[in-house]
């Protein structure tokens, strides 16, 4: 396969090159929404994991941030396996094995199997989820690809908040006595029918000249994930032991030698697992940096929220979930008419979605300020439902504006950084402003807590909005 996407078989005749039909593209959603959905899934469910696997707090937090990490820390070795091997077939085992790791999950019988059981889970997604937006860059071109994108980013968002919603439903309906356990058992029918669906619509992509896997830059990268986000996630319920500093100190000495190891195999013409000359495009840059504030404050918001509305407004696993329906279903409306907003208005539109979504925090800040604790869907409707459009013009067109100018040959590389990227920030999130929530509990209260929070995550909206203004005007 050249750099276009065109075949080329073994006598060098050339064949046309791979199609994503309609149902392909809808099985490689599929597939992406799958691990988003199971990052915040168990928000909701996680008092009821405790009670009943009598789980402390720093247990519950390793099987969310179990997950994130082994998920994060994977993720762009498993765009690479995908360019080598095929997208196609790594796409197929990622997900039969997400589907075992969460029958593993549903069935655990301990805390500690649980917590295996979701960093099994979390390194499954990353072999599977690169190969989506790979896929998508490889087998589609033009408006195809600009739809494509439009519905990869419209349908991570809505698993972001659909997760948390669908929680808080299973929790409560406690299906044939599964109870939390039913939260990961659903993925098991789901991922049969994805297998089915994949095999046949899914073309297979790879890439003409696939390099071997760096292993120095595979290892160096890990550490440092690991030194970072290990320390920040579980830090404050460990109380930030000797290790959490020695980890954090540990960082940034790792990011300069992954940093430095790269540089020099780029730069001698071989291919590094993140390859430094990939940053010299602009669009992908200057997306990354703003996936970074936007994630951040999605998922600390995703996380303070549930446990909020449950454990200080008294709510239900279905009522904590419900009060963000209105959120997931106003960011499905708009999210669709992104491309056509994108081909009239360039990428101020992120910008405007940035302003949306601020007067949208604030109102969801003031709904908390005025009817604490009685806080359910009707108040924060208004807040949640600006915020959602606000965020669905942001989301989507900062995932095609990363992507714009990647080229095929490197599809699976650059899906792997970007979405690195989101789940590294995704579990900072959780881990900083979900820790400033938890810390602010004991002497604000929850109300303020709350409220603080919020004000915190409107600082970066506007941070992500000032950096809106520095993106290419038009999308290629």
């Amino acid at each position: 396969m050249t750099d276009t996407g065109t075949l080329t078989t073994p006598t060098g005749s050339r064949v046309a090159p791979p199609v994503l039909g309609g149902l392909g593209l809808f099985t490689v959603l599929l597939g992406a929404a799958l691990p988003l959905i199971d990052f915040f899934i168990v928000n909701v469910a996680l008092p009821t994991i405790g009670r009943d696997l009598n789980a402390g707090e720093a247990v519950l937090e390793l099987v969310v941030a179990g997950y994130g990490v082994a998920y994060a820390v994977l993720l762009v070795l498993g765009g690479r396996l995908g360019d080598l091997f095929g997208r196609r077939q790594f796409f197929l085992g990622g997900m039969a094995a997400f589907g075992l790791t969460s029958l593993a999950c549903g069935l655990a019988p301990s805390a500690w199997t649980l917590v295996a059981a979701r960093v099994a889970q979390g390194a499954a997604s990353a072999a599977m989820l690169p190969q989506v937006l790979a896929t998508i860059q490889s087998a589609t071109s033009g408006p195809r690809r600009a739809k494509a994108m439009g519905l990869y980013g419209a349908t991570a968002g809505l698993s972001m908040v659909a997760g948390q919603i669908l929680g808080g439903v299973l929790v409560a309906a406690d299906i044939a006595g599964t109870g939390w356990r039913s939260v990961f058992l659903v993925n098991v029918p789901v991922v049969i029918a994805g297998l089915v669906l994949a095999a046949r619509a899914v073309p297979e992509t790879r890439s003409q000249h696939p390099e071997p896997v760096d292993a120095p830059g595979t290892v160096l990268l890990a550490v440092s994930l690991l030194a970072l986000l290990a320390p920040l996630t579980e830090g404050r319920a460990a109380g930030w032991p000797l290790w959490t500093w020695l980890s954090l100190a540990l960082f940034p000495l790792a990011a300069a030698a992954f940093y430095l190891v790269e540089r020099h195999k780029d730069r001698s013409g071989r291919t590094p697992l993140v390859p430094p000359s990939l940053f010299a495009l602009t669009s992908l840059r200057r997306g990354l940096v703003m996936i970074v504030p936007f994630s951040i404050g999605f998922s600390g918001f995703m996380f303070v929220i549930a446990v909020a509305l449950q454990r200080g407004a008294g709510l239900g696993p279905v009522p904590a979930g419900l009060a963000l329906a209105p959120m997931a279903v106003v960011f499905l409306a708009v999210s669709l008419c992104g491309p056509r907003l994108v081909a009239r208005h360039g990428t101020r539109v992120v910008t405007v979605g940035g302003l949306v979504q601020a007067v949208g925090v604030t109102l969801l800040a003031l709904a908390a300020w005025r009817s604490w604790p009685d806080l359910g869907v009707r108040e924060l409707l208004p807040g949640a439902a600006v915020a959602g459009a606000g965020q669905a013009l942001q989301l989507p067109v900062i995932f095609r504006i990363v992507l714009s100018e990647v080229p095929p040959a490197r599809a699976g590389v650059g899906s792997g950084v970007m979405i690195t990227t989101q789940q590294s920030a995704l579990a900072l999130g959780v881990a900083t402003l979900g820790s400033l929530f938890l810390a602010l509990v004991p002497s604000h209260g929850m109300r303020d807590a709350l409220v603080t929070t919020l004000l915190v995550q409107l600082a970066g909206v506007a941070l992500t909005t000032a950096l809106s203004l520095r993106l290419p005007r038009t999308i290629s």
